[in-house]
């Protein structure tokens, strides 16, 4: 089966659980996760998002953060623990970023999964800067321990002046840190960056600077999404009052061609199959670079728009 490019995901049953008090654990809804987590088993730890002030993001303005209790958690484990284990055996933590919970928090979740899931082999989870950096190494050495073994990190650009114009709440060389932190506990770390971000304006600058970040901080995962201006946001505002200008198709193929061909890695996964990307492309780097150019370069020669994915294909 094809992995599905997108990461909103409705929880079904048993999702929809009742905890010991009858209430309803999880009352339907969507939640978020990595393409790459189409197959993993959902674990809702946190409501929303902590910073939730990313100009381009909508994915929780309409969820107030919130920790879930450990009793509601272990409660879910117990539900799952009736279930067949899923085919990939790992499982990912919802919502936006779990890893903000602190030790004294996260330490039960893990060792509950390992004691009602032992058949789960790794757990995931989304973090950014502020989570891993609040965290010291001996303590993200603990929960790779205890079976976290990714996380996947919405760095976007390696420009600092684009990071602060959509809010991210991180500096470049928090992002290096962040990275150092994560390669000393060992655990994997997949990036991600964001076609046209920093608009026309910006289009260059946050393409060089984004190449040259993953350079240095040399992930084993890069995956590449374009923006889309989502109605509720403020990149959305700006972009309908003319203030910024999202580059275009062939603008943002640009961008990825740079990102490819100005970076290097040890060894990384690189991909930009998303629904939201206008030209799928998957390979591993080194070694494929030069047909992902080379593919890259064809299209941007040719300037047809036949060769990209349609509008009607893309999504979120």
């Amino acid at each position: 089966m094809a992995q599905p490019p997108i990461s909103r995901v409705d929880l079904p049953a048993p999702f929809v659980t009742q905890g010991p008090d009858g209430r309803t654990l999880v009352p339907g809804g969507s939640v978020y996760r990595p393409p790459s987590e189409h197959d993993s088993l959902l674990l809702q730890v946190s409501v929303g998002c902590s910073h939730n002030r990313c100009s381009y993001c909508a994915m929780y303005r309409d969820k107030r953060f919130a920790i879930r209790p450990l009793a509601e958690v272990e409660a879910l484990l117990a539900a799952y623990a009736t279930q067949p284990p899923v085919p990939s055996r790992r499982l990912f933590l919802c919502d936006g970023d779990a890893l903000i919970l602190p030790m004294a928090r996260l330490v039960p979740v893990l060792q509950a999964i390992r004691q009602h899931l032992p058949w789960v082999e790794r757990v995931a989870s989304y973090g950014d800067t502020r989570s891993v950096l609040r965290k010291s190494v001996a303590e993200l050495q603990e929960l790779r321990e205890l079976g976290l073994g990714m996380i996947y990190h919405g760095v976007e650009t390696g420009d600092d002046a684009s990071l602060a114009a959509i809010v991210k709440g991180a500096r470049r060389d928090e992002v290096i840190e962040t990275a150092d932190r994560l390669r000393a506990a060992g655990i994997a770390h997949s990036v991600i960056v964001l076609l046209g971000i920093a608009g026309v304006q910006g289009s260059e600058r946050h393409a060089s600077a984004t190449a040259s970040l993953l350079t240095r901080i040399d992930p084993p995962f890069v995956g590449a999404l374009t923006v889309t201006p989502v109605p509720g946001t403020p990149l959305h505002t700006a972009v309908a009052a003319g203030e910024l200008e999202i580059p275009s198709k062939f603008g943002l193929l640009a961008e990825l061609r740079t990102i490819l061909a100005a970076s290097d890695f040890s060894r990384c996964r690189f991909s930009s199959n998303h629904a939201s990307n206008y030209l799928p492309l998957r390979g591993e780097l080194p070694r494929d670079k030069a047909r992902m150019v080379a593919a890259l370069d064809h299209v941007l020669a040719a300037r047809d728009e036949a060769m990209l994915k349609p509008e009607w294909m893309r999504g979120l």
